[in-house]
């Protein structure tokens, strides 16, 4: 599998090759086309001096070194200032030729014995008054830039005047700006290559910490958090989410190992005590009325276990992303009234006033079974903890949007220090009172874990001395997990 660093590198190299080859291209062709321009230009003002030059006799043409019109020494000068290179005229002089209108040479330089034919439409062309470039490509010579344009003679008729130029400087500048530019990108891609090695080494140095921390991290040293000295803003948003990440990590971790020592705490217990009743009946002979309550009173521990078997199994259903809700159109206040109908035996063997109170409220989506068990754990405990003439009072109500289900007791209350743990696993707020009642700890917890589900949310409010006050909130959409 190929490196992440190594791609950032060859994504650059290529992008910085990309670059490079369509700067040095459009440097190449720009600089090209001002030199054949250029070389143009000098063909053009060469020509036009050259038919300044030109003196016909009978039927004998010469190009003179000077030009025919004495009668104006003004305008020689003039152009002679425009055109000082009387070197380089001599020169073109030498590899230009002076054509009739068929073609025939009337005249040619000291250097036009290998000289190149005229093909009919530059003739064509020039004898319509236009000026034709070509370039010629021989093998082992250099390229050759001609150019012809018409000359009119007074009395004579017109002809074609022709001069050439060899292209051999622009070729070789070309060559030496083409061997210029592949170097100039070789030392580039060399410095982009080591540069984009060392820029790709120092951002994905975060990666490397982090993957680094993320392999010495275990269950004993979830603690450990990631430090990053990286200047971008990505990165420490990448640690400060890993940081985060091992936060809920630790104490979900946590929370599962509180879980678990409590629980094997809890079972621990009656296991405990049947153990001991058949160790007392084993140690001598017993009667039959003894042996029936030692084995009514293991048959209590057994139903302990039972229930909490149950609970922590609940509990385990409702841990997972797909929790066991049959979901159906439900109307709270019967539901309600059918569990606190169940339940009314109970209050009134306490001595205790189980009343409720509804509002019209919206039908919502929903489990019945679950939402009664959680019903049933709510009014269980405030049965638990109500004394005798004591009221729960249960109400149904609609507000702001939502539902609300509030279960009221007149209780002793709870102390505030207790109110944020009273829905975690296990957690008592009188320890010995509670297991002797037949509590397993885990009934306020089974409750959160079913109204979450549905999207709800519970919370409690109590002041000692004057009740507790459980409210479940649950919303009219579809907002389930």
């Amino acid at each position: 599998m190929q490196a992440f660093r190594t791609r950032i590198r060859l994504v650059a190299l290529g992008f910085i090759v990309i670059l490079l080859g369509l700067f040095s291209l459009l440097l190449y062709l720009g600089f090209s086309t001002i030199l054949h321009g250029h070389i143009d230009e000098e063909l053009v003002a060469l020509a036009e001096e050259e038919s300044y030059r030109v003196d016909l006799a009978t039927d004998h043409v010469e190009v003179s070194s000077h030009r025919q019109d004495e009668g104006n020494k003004e305008d020689e000068e003039d152009e002679r200032e425009e055109f000082d290179d009387e070197d380089e005229l001599q020169q073109a002089i030498r590899y230009s030729a002076i054509l009739d209108p068929t073609g025939r040479i009337l005249w040619s330089g000291q250097s036009t014995e290998n000289r190149i034919p005229v093909a009919s439409q530059v003739i064509a062309q020039a004898l319509k008054g236009e000026t034709v470039f070509e370039t010629f490509h021989e093998p082992g010579r250099s390229p050759i830039r001609r150019i012809s344009i018409p000359l009119a003679i007074e009395d004579h008729g017109r002809f074609i005047l022709q001069t050439e130029k060899s292209l051999q400087f622009v070729e070789e500048t070309l060559q030496w700006l083409a061997w210029l530019l592949c170097g100039a990108s070789a030392i580039s891609l060399l410095f982009a290559w080591w540069g984009s090695g060392r820029l790709a080494g120092e951002a994905l140095a975060p990666v490397k910490a982090l993957s680094q921390t993320a392999e010495t991290i275990s269950g004993q040293t979830l603690s450990t958090r990631l430090t990053l000295t990286s200047p971008y803003a990505e990165f420490q948003r990448l640690a400060h989410t890993f940081n985060g990440m091992l936060d809920r990590l630790q104490q979900v971790f946590e929370g599962q190992r509180r879980f678990v020592a409590d629980a094997a705490h809890e079972l621990k217990t009656p296991l405990t005590a049947m153990k001991g009743n058949f160790e007392v009946s084993l140690q001598r002979a017993r009667s039959g009325e003894e042996y029936r309550e030692t084995i009514l009173s293991n048959l209590a521990e057994v139903d302990r276990l039972t229930a909490m078997t149950k609970s922590l199994l609940t509990l385990a259903q409702f841990a997972g992303d797909r929790p066991p809700l049959a979901l159906q159109t439900l109307d709270l206040p019967p539901l309600v009234e059918d569990v606190v109908s169940e339940l009314s035996v109970l209050a009134h063997e306490g001595g205790i006033h189980l009343q409720t109170e509804f509002e019209p409220v919206p039908p919502f989506l929903g489990d019945a079974s679950q939402l009664k068990q959680a019903l049933i754990n709510l009014l269980d405990n405030a049965l638990r903890h109500t004394p005798s003439d004591g009221t729960i009072t249960v109400r149904v109500r609609f507000h702001e949007g939502s539902i609300r289900l509030s279960v009221e007791d007149s209780g002793p209350g709870i102390d505030s220090q207790h109110l944020p743990h009273l829905f975690e696993r296990f957690y008592r707020i009188d320890q010995a009172r509670d297991r002797h009642s037949g509590g397993t700890g885990l009934g306020l917890a089974i409750v959160k874990e079913i109204v979450e589900a549905h999207g709800g949310t519970i919370h409690a409010q109590s002041q000692v001395g004057y009740g507790t006050t459980f409210t479940i909130t649950f919303p009219t959409g579809k907002n389930h997990r």
